[in-house]
């Protein structure tokens, strides 16, 4: 698992004040009113920044960050990840889980038969979708239902799936 999680992505800038413009990478972009402080990751480096203050237009996120105080210094943190640590990450309810710990994990059938590695999530409003893909690079997309996962183990990257008849090509 990793140790931080990515909570948006700098974009922009904003204004003159050294602000930044960002996407939220989280179901909830109001997150940002509880956070004191964020990392961003800019060349392979973790730098730990406070917020001075936070606003939101259409669906960004503008944030002043402390030491940030001009639209030059605020330009090189464009393309940067926020991230936060897990301990402030944001508590998920139970039978739930962040995307980059489901990423990787082996997809096994009711007969523990592997059928490949989870290898994207797909957010697709109503349920996510999570792609797998096998050996070969044959993908199948298995909606992420409680009828349909029936085990996750992150600590083993281990998901046990039932898959729903007809979802595959050679079910007929």
């Amino acid at each position: 698992m990793y140790d931080y999680l990515q909570v948006g992505k700098i974009v922009n800038t904003h204004g003159i004040r050294g602000e930044v413009k960002l996407i939220p990478l989280t179901d909830d972009p109001a997150r940002f009113d509880d956070l004191e402080w964020i990392f961003i990751e800019n060349r392979g480096a973790m730098t730990k920044y406070d917020i001075q203050s936070v606003k939101y237009f259409k669906n960004m996120v503008i944030v002043k960050l402390a030491g940030i105080d001009d639209p030059d210094t605020a330009e090189g943190l464009k393309g940067c990840f926020a991230l936060v640590d897990r301990k402030n990450a944001v508590k998920l309810p139970e039978d739930t889980f962040f995307i980059c710990d489901i990423i990787d994990c082996s997809v096994y059938d009711e007969n523990n038969v592997l059928l490949g590695r989870v290898c994207d999530v797909l957010q697709t409003g109503s349920n996510d979708v999570y792609v797998i893909r096998d050996e070969s690079g044959r993908e199948v997309l298995l909606p992420a239902l409680k009828s349909v996962v029936k085990n996750v183990q992150l600590e083993q990257k281990r998901m046990d799936v039932i898959i729903p008849k007809g979802l595959l090509d050679d079910e007929v």
